[in-house]
């Protein structure tokens, strides 16, 4: 049952055979097919013969034309290019007395060629692969007829961005000028990054899906990655009335100037939305009143302008507060990626006395060596026209006198002067160590204030009749 296997070449003779030439083209025109061969014999029977082949845009071959071997020459001119942009050759040769075939020598398809075009990188491409997020990506890229044959006409051009979550984002550009032999066009997009954090791919494609017969399209495409850092970084949320910051249950104007202020270390996503900011107050009533920006006085936005150093947009909330009690400011602050300005919103809680009014005038330090402030708490809605504090001897003698001027800048709510009373009188002379008498003159609208005095104040102890003591010790 054992079988014998011979595995051996077998030299054998064919009277026939064919040669097939690689698909020519494209072609925007065919015009003739020429050859050239010999052969050493020319025996009965011997026989040359051509047939050309198309080859449509989805490669399907058909036969079109029988050619004679006798000529030299054969016009294909009539070949539709459109339909058949590519052409075979296929060579039938015969010889089955000597077993000679016809020495093919060239063959030549003439034609009038499709254009050719390249991206051109070398003549001009820019663009980051690396930003923050809010900072623009100017790209643009080169593209070069590099045929002797023009284009027909205006260049199509598909771009687009294929982002982290593999979704294709496709960005509508207008087509390009129609290219001349050698021309060069630029395609430009700006890519606004705001929405491409992290990973992400630009695709162009010149001519896309053949728009125009071209010779190879593989050289018509680029990708290019780029990265987009997000922004993790929260704003931060600034809240002053009348220009202070103030603890909290802090006496503040009836109509205070609110400045909410919201910064951000982006350098490229500006604070410009109003949506950024929420302003809400809870009157002593417990009702709670939303403000909105709207054309008037009480809440304006003011947007942030890159370029002037830092982020920072700001609100002027200028309320109008009727009542008396506690009141609670609600701030909610993001930046324009969204990050919030703290893991809990701003809120701060203020009281409001309408009727004008200034506490007792205390100074600190006091026993003092060098230089003392003076601390008071004024209320109602507006700092009284006149105040001025008098330095007297323990006889009565005023020595000196402070202007509200030279006080310094004052609110209603709780001060501490940034004028510092050194121990000399009005002329400038050192006065002697021991006890000085002081007090508090006020007049708003042609009235003297009535005294302020906190559930909490124990300091009328200090005082006789208005009049504090302090002690200079050098």
């Amino acid at each position: 049952t054992d079988k014998i296997e011979l595995n051996a070449v077998c030299p054998a003779i064919r009277g026939s055979g064919t040669i097939i030439s690689p698909a020519f083209g494209p072609a925007a025109a065919w015009k003739n097919f020429r050859w050239k061969g010999f052969t050493n014999d020319v025996k009965p029977g011997d026989t040359v013969s051509f047939k050309i082949i198309g080859v449509n845009n989805i490669g399907v071959e058909t036969d079109l034309l029988n050619v004679n071997g006798n000529t030299a020459t054969a016009d294909i001119s009539s070949i539709n290019a459109n339909q058949y942009p590519f052409l075979k050759i296929k060579m039938f040769n015969k010889d089955v007395v000597n077993y000679t075939p016809y020495q093919l020598k060239y063959w030549i398809l003439n034609y009038t060629p499709v254009p050719e075009g390249a991206v051109a990188a070398n003549i001009r491409y820019t663009m980051k692969d690396s930003v923050e997020v809010g900072d623009d990506i100017d790209f643009s890229v080169a593209f070069k007829n590099v045929s002797p044959t023009k284009f027909d006409t205006t260049m199509k051009i598909n771009l687009k961005i294929i982002t982290n979550n593999n979704f294709d984002s496709v960005i509508n550009i207008p087509r390009g000028k129609v290219l001349l032999s050698g021309d060069t066009l630029v395609a430009s997009y700006k890519i606004k990054t705001t929405n491409y954090v992290g990973n992400n791919t630009l695709f162009i494609d010149f001519n896309p899906n053949n728009d125009q017969k071209e010779e190879s399209h593989n050289n018509n495409i680029l990708y290019k990655n780029f990265f987009v850092k997000a922004d993790v970084v929260n704003p931060l949320l600034d809240v002053t009335f009348d220009g202070v910051h103030i603890l909290n249950r802090d006496i503040v104007s009836s109509k205070p100037a609110i400045l909410i202020k919201l910064k951000d270390d982006s350098r490229f996503r500006a604070l410009t939305d109003t949506g950024l900011l929420q302003v809400q107050l809870r009157f002593p009533d417990q009702s709670k009143h939303f403000y909105y920006f709207k054309q008037n006085d009480t809440l304006r936005f003011n947007a942030a302008i890159l370029g002037t150093g830092e982020n920072t947009a700001s609100i002027d909330f200028k309320p109008y507060l009727p009542l008396d009690g506690d009141y609670e400011l609600t701030v909610i602050g993001k930046d324009a990626s969204g990050n919030e300005a703290g893991a809990i919103n701003y809120k701060s809680v203020f009281t409001v006395i309408n009727k004008a009014m200034i506490s007792e005038l205390l100074n600190y330090p006091n026993p003092f060596t060098t230089s003392t402030a003076f601390v008071f708490t004024l209320t109602g809605t507006q700092v009284p026209q006149n105040i001025r504090i008098q330095i007297l001897t323990i006889t009565g003698k005023i020595v000196k006198e402070i202007t509200k001027n030279e006080l310094g800048p004052l609110h209603v709510g709780r001060n501490i002067t940034e004028y510092k009373w050194d121990g000399t009188d009005m002329y400038g002379q050192k006065l002697a160590n021991g006890v000085y008498i002081y007090r508090v003159i006020t007049n708003l609208n042609g009235k003297s204030l009535d005294k302020y005095k906190a559930d909490d104040d124990n300091t009328s102890k200090y005082f006789n009749k208005g009049y504090g003591k302090m002690y200079l010790m050098r």
